[in-house]
């Protein structure tokens, strides 16, 4: 989600005995690590497991607040892998696990309202999760990810579109994919129900949630 510039603070996986990165010489005259870009990997390099980077990947949600300005939040702990299979797609995974306690809007009442069981109610689920059916290669940019989304004891289907924002080979020798994508769900489909009507009519938050993704996944395997 480089849309909001949010970040986590969990460290990145690193790749076991990484080949040292390329460098360059700064200006005062110290060595400088540098990535290497990789602008089309082959179908070899695509194919196999990843491994998401929380430090630098973004969860994120946009919901209307009181009918005339957007409230933007995130959940800062999570973990997941995916597995692609670039010469059939359809054979391809994505797993997401996510803390829903870790929610945070950065305002600390609102927050622990969305912890207490009017809405996520993290003390009887401690997790949200979802889990592909389904991966399909729309072009060469993109994969649609149809899964089950379970928020409490509710799952039901959501499709997200990724988009490919490149490839490359980080400073520790760990090959990266960038991937962005967004999809909206109405939250009462998953018994988030909770809300306040406003004396000039309308709602205090709004049924529909616009979810927003910025992955950077590393191969693992």
């Amino acid at each position: 989600m480089g849309l909001f510039d949010w970040f986590t603070t969990k460290s990145a996986p690193a790749r076991a005995e990484a080949s040292p990165a390329p460098s360059s010489t700064s200006a005062a005259g110290g060595t400088t690590a540098t990535a290497v870009a990789v602008a089309d990997p082959s179908a070899d390099e695509l194919t196999g497991t990843w491994t998401i980077d929380p430090s630098h990947s973004s969860l994120g949600f946009v919901a209307r607040h009181a009918m005339v300005t957007n409230v933007r939040g995130t959940f800062d702990e999570f973990e997941g892998t995916g597995v692609i299979d670039a010469a059939n797609p359809a054979a391809s995974s994505a797993t997401v696990v996510i803390a829903a306690a870790s929610v945070n809007t950065n305002v600390a009442d609102r927050d622990g309202h969305l912890r207490s069981a009017d809405f996520f109610d993290v003390e009887t689920y401690p997790e949200l999760r979802y889990t592909s059916t389904a991966v399909e290669r729309v072009d060469a940019e993109t994969f649609r990810v149809t899964g089950d989304l379970t928020i409490k004891d509710v799952t039901r289907p959501v499709t997200v579109d990724f988009t490919s924002t490149g490839f490359a080979q980080d400073p520790f020798g760990n090959l990266r994919a960038g991937f962005e994508g967004a999809t909206t769900i109405n939250r009462k489909d998953w018994g988030l129900e909770w809300n306040a009507a406003l004396e000039t009519g309308g709602v205090l938050v709004s049924e529909k949630v616009k979810l927003v993704f910025d992955i950077s996944a590393i191969k693992s395997a």
